[in-house]
Formats: structure tokens, sequence, C-alpha cells
């Protein structure tokens, strides 16, 4: 009887082996802080989030016009063919139909004249939004003559891979043929070493004076700063805007940190590499991930939306020499970050630049793309516009093919359009 108490003991015990493995020491693991476990804790962002899976839907729509646009027969296309076509744009969990209802003042559905068959084609409204930011873009070539030529001077060497800036084209706001219409078109300032390899030409003599052509973003928030709150200089030197999201817990030592980091010194974005500091002595590799920190803010800067994929930013990192973990660098400074996992690709904020899920400063690319987002949020509701416009364009008289008949003297138009071309 003793001994079954004693067993019974044993398998009660706190020692998993039992009496005779109490002397063994057992060696606890420490959790894992890595960039996939802070992205797990990480405090959200209920606004920027949604925002995100939004901006997610629309670029899907935007690869869908895309698809369809470049169709030789006309500017619209089959459901049948829809479906085909739409895992290839990332549409992969709604059916082409489901995708067409659910968005009626995006797409809209008929019956082909001739073949009978369901089609669809976007909405006037759409187009006409798309066509006015092709305008806006191409009237913003100045602009991005600067912008080009400051992601230059932030490089190593003052030289770039086109194939980085493409990926972000939309999101810096540049024309789809930059190639042609920007790099090649200013000789003076941009010079083509390879296919996909441009160079800023005053690279060497900006070197060689350690002149300082641009100013960075934060540092125009550091004057102000300095001047309308009356900041000392060594606080705002190298400070950068902090702007935690709501439910953020600040642990012990953390402000201690956040202080020490603020005052650390480093090389600017657009600083000459003659004073670069050594990564390795006297703070080096904190002052190296604050020049990451300080170019990849610089660069959400010159976005439209001040926003853009993580993965894009792998791109720039050789050119611009941030060579370390993007994603686990975005992930340790909440306050000037934030990323977004809603879908498949996780989106970079800048979050200075938002305030809920709206801009700051709104810029005219900014406007019509919200527009945009609008328009395919609206859903179903305000469909009786739709059916008015359809109504009207009904009543206007039509022969068996849904044709309007030409009237006299139609013919002359075509002439007179082609004379005056």
């Amino acid at each position: 009887m003793r001994i079954l108490n004693k067993i019974a003991a044993a398998s009660h015990s706190p020692f998993s082996g039992g009496p005779f493995t109490a002397a063994i020491q057992i060696r606890f693991k420490k959790p894992a802080n890595t960039a996939q476990t802070r992205l797990e804790t990480r405090t959200l962002d209920p606004k920027l989030d949604r925002l995100a899976s939004h901006h997610r839907r629309l670029l899907l729509v935007l690869s869908l016009y895309d698809l369809v646009a470049a169709k030789k027969r006309g500017p619209f296309v089959s459901v049948n063919l829809l479906s085909r076509w739409a895992p290839h744009a990332g549409v992969d969990t709604l059916t082409a139909g489901e995708l067409i209802r659910k968005y009626p003042h995006v797409f809209e559905a008929f019956t082909h004249p001739v073949r009978r068959n369901a089609c669809c084609k976007f909405t006037w409204k759409f187009v006409e939004l798309l066509k006015l930011e092709d305008e806006i873009l191409l009237k913003m070539e100045d602009a991005n003559v600067i912008k080009i030529k400051k992601i230059l001077a932030m490089s190593e060497n003052g030289r770039i891979h086109i194939h980085a800036i493409r990926l972000m084209r939309r999101e810096l706001g540049l024309p789809e043929n930059f190639r042609d219409s920007i790099i090649r078109k200013r000789t003076e300032i941009f010079r083509m070493v390879d296919l996909e390899i441009v160079e800023l030409i005053d690279w060497d003599e900006r070197e060689k004076e350690g002149e300082v052509s641009f100013t960075a973003e934060v540092e125009k928030w550091r004057e102000r700063e300095y001047r309308e709150k009356w900041l000392s200089e060594f606080e705002t030197k190298y400070a950068f805007p902090i702007d935690f999201p709501t439910g953020f817990k600040i642990v012990a030592g953390f402000k201690e940190k956040l202080k020490n980091w603020q005052r650390l010194s480093y090389m600017k974005p657009y600083e000459s590499a003659r004073v670069r500091v050594r990564a390795r002595t006297c703070g080096g590799v904190e002052r190296y991930e604050k020049r990451a920190v300080g170019i990849i803010h610089e660069l959400l800067s010159l976005t439209e939306e001040k926003m853009m994929e993580v993965e894009r930013l792998a791109h720039f990192k050789k050119d611009l020499g941030i060579m370390v973990n993007v994603r686990e660098l975005l992930l340790k400074h909440p306050g000037i970050f934030y990323v977004a996992t809603r879908g498949k690709n996780q989106i970079v904020f800048l979050r200075e630049a938002y305030k809920g899920d709206c801009l700051v400063q709104a810029n005219a690319v900014y406007d019509v793309r919200r527009k945009m987002l609008e328009l395919m949020l609206l859903g179903c509701r305000n469909t009786r516009e739709l059916k008015d416009q359809d109504e009207e364009r009904e009543a206007v008289p039509r022969d068996k093919n849904g044709r309007v008949p030409a009237k006299d003297g139609d013919f002359v138009l075509p002439i007179l359009q082609s004379y005056f071309k």
C-alpha cells in the first residue's frame, strides 16, 4: 500500500519524469523576438488596415482594366473571357459575375448586339477618372524629374536600377513611359549606363564639392519643431516625428531608449559619402539602422499616397545601401511606420502623413485615386442613377442591332476630324 501511495505521489509531482529526474536541470527556451513575432504582436491600427484592404481591391480592378484596355476589338470583354483573365490579375476569391454585380459603378454589363453573349465594360465615370489621372501625371514632369534625381542622390554611387523605379511607378506618380519621356529626354541630368541602369551626371562633382543638393522632408519638420515649439537643437537635430497607434503599450525603459535614439546622430540621406560613419565603431550599428530609417522615410515621402508595398523596398536595398532586414526594421519603429497585412502583400504607411485613413496634405493624384476608391466602395448603393442613365440611353431611337441610326451628313464628320488632325 505504501508503494502504491509513493507511485501516486510521484505521478502528481511537479517533475514530469518523476522523483528520479528532479536533479536534472531543465533549460527553458526563451521566447523568440523576430520580425514574424513582432508582426503578430504589434498594436493594430484598424483604419489603416481597412485602407490597405480597400487599396488592394482597387489595384485588382486596375489590373483588370489594363487587360481589358489592351484588347484590340474594343474596350469591352465577354464575361466568359473575363473569368479566365481574372486569376492572372490576382482575382482568385470572386468569379467574374460576382465581381461585376459587386461593383456596378465600376463595371457595366450588357449584351453584345451581334454575338448576343454577356459582356462588360468599365463605366464612363471610372474611365474619366483614369484619363484625368493620366493628364495630371503628364503635367508633373518637372516634379517627377526631381523625384528621380532625389532617389539617385540617395544612392551609394549615383546609380540605380530602373526596374526598382518601375515597380513603384504608380506610387511615385510617374507615367508609364517614364524612361523615354523623362530619363532619356533629360540628357543634361540623367545618363543611361545600361538598358536598366540610370546615372546622375553631376554625381562626381557633387561628391568632390561635398554639397547637399536637396533637403529631406524630415528636416522641414525639424525646422518647424525648432521654430514653433522652441525646442533645443540637441533635441531636434536628429529626431523623427513619433505617432504611436492607439493602445500601444509602453514598457519600462522604453521612453529612455526612444529618447536616446532620437538624439543619436546619423548620416542623413542626401549627405555626401565622405562623411559616412563607420558601421561597426562607436554605436555604428544603431547609426547604420537609423540611416536606413531616414532613407525609407524619405522614399515614402516621395510617394503620392505615402505608402508602398514592403516587398518593393527590397529592390532598393543594394542601390541605396539598406543592407538590413527591411521588415524587421519597419516593425522596430512603430511610431514612424505601420505595416498592414491585409491580403497577400504587406503595405507600409508613413504614420505622420495620415490622420485616420486620410492624408493630412492631399494632392491632385491622391484626390483622383480617392474618387476611384469611393466609386468602387459605393457597391450597389445609388444604383438608381445608373438606371436613369440607362433609361436615357435606351430612349434614343436605335435599329435592330442596337445601334443609333446615322443621320444625313454624318459621313462628313470623320473626314473633317482626319483633316484637322
